[in-house]
């Protein structure tokens, strides 16, 4: 997410509102927040455990919340303190707070001619739709989505809802605020009863000419190519990659933080849970080669009388 304006570390300091030991370059501005995964430069993240100080110190990211001062900061400025993840959170609930809402669609939200919403839609600030869309009744839209022209959403759908984004402490679960958005591409059919949540940082993405039948959850940050087909009850976790043109049959699941490359498909009651090769077709739990898979079927169907012919060969004896 980036801030309305650049501001300086002072304006952060006093947003957060906790002890900072800044080490490096505390002249140059702050232009927005964002976790590991979608950093830029001019950006401040966090990172507060040794497996990821690598990855974010050698990552994109200008400024670092960081717990402890590393060996080498590769040209970070670092915001050291005792709770990263607290700092972090103080600014993107400054940046992103939570204003109630009376109306059903939000005065900031732009909609374009031609485009129809039903009764009981719910549209929320910073919202973009596009021209020719059709929203059918009580669809939510929360706040920063952007959806394309010629856009069908059917009843019932929630677009921009908060990531399932936890972090555990000793006693509880402390939820990660969503400061991402979803962005919808031209020529899109969304089903009755889908779910598509914010990016925590940056946008959760369909591809233009993507169909979605009912009951398609689609996780944080996760990134649709174009033209791709999705059946109903599927559910995609976060962070993962579709590629264009692949067909996701019904209740199939897949995993976080992979990619499901172009061309691929896979059949109906599978789970994908590694990256896949380019036009594969893709069957079972967990999802390989559909003709490797139902190989292994047909040998477990004759298991039973290969066993019978074994017990009676060794009764023979």
């Amino acid at each position: 997410m980036k801030f309305p304006k650049p501001i300086s570390l002072d304006e952060l300091r006093s947003i957060v509102g906790v002890p900072l030991r800044v080490v490096g370059d505390t002249q140059r501005s702050v232009e927005g927040v964002n976790e590991i995964h979608a950093v830029e430069e001019g950006d401040v993240t966090f990172v507060d455990h040794p497996k990821y100080y690598d990855a974010v110190l050698k990552g994109k990211a200008t400024f670092v919340f960081i717990d402890r001062e590393p060996e080498e900061s590769y040209g970070k400025t670092l915001l050291i303190c005792e709770d990263p993840f607290t700092p972090y959170q103080s600014l993107v609930r400054h940046f992103r707070q939570f204003v109630p809402q009376n109306v059903s669609v939000h005065p900031s939200a732009q909609i374009g001619e031609g485009t129809v919403l039903q009764p009981g839609v719910f549209v929320g600030p910073d919202v973009r739709i596009g021209k020719n869309c059709i929203i059918h009744a009580n669809v939510s839209i929360y706040d920063h989505v952007t959806i394309g022209d010629n856009v069908v959403i059917q009843s019932n759908s929630v677009i921009g809802g908060d990531a399932f984004y936890f972090k555990h402490r000793p006693d509880r679960w402390d939820k990660m605020i969503s400061c991402g958005s979803v962005v919808i591409g031209n020529d899109v059919e969304i089903g009755a009863l889908c779910t598509i949540d914010k990016g925590v940082s940056s946008p959760t993405v369909i591809g233009d000419g993507c169909k979605f039948d009912n009951h398609v959850q689609v996780g944080h940050d996760t990134i649709i190519g174009k033209h791709c087909l999705i059946g109903c009850h599927c559910s995609i976790a976060g962070t993962t990659v579709i590629e264009d043109e692949c067909l996701i049959w019904a209740h199939v699941a897949v995993n976080k933080s992979l990619v499901v490359r172009k061309g691929t498909t896979v059949l109906a009651t599978s789970a994908v849970d590694k990256s896949t090769k380019e036009g594969s077709v893709l069957f079972g739990v967990p999802a390989i080669e559909a003709t490797k898979k139902w190989r292994e079927l047909a040998a477990l169907r004759m298991l039973p009388s290969w066993m019978e012919k074994i017990e009676s060969a060794l009764q023979g004896k």
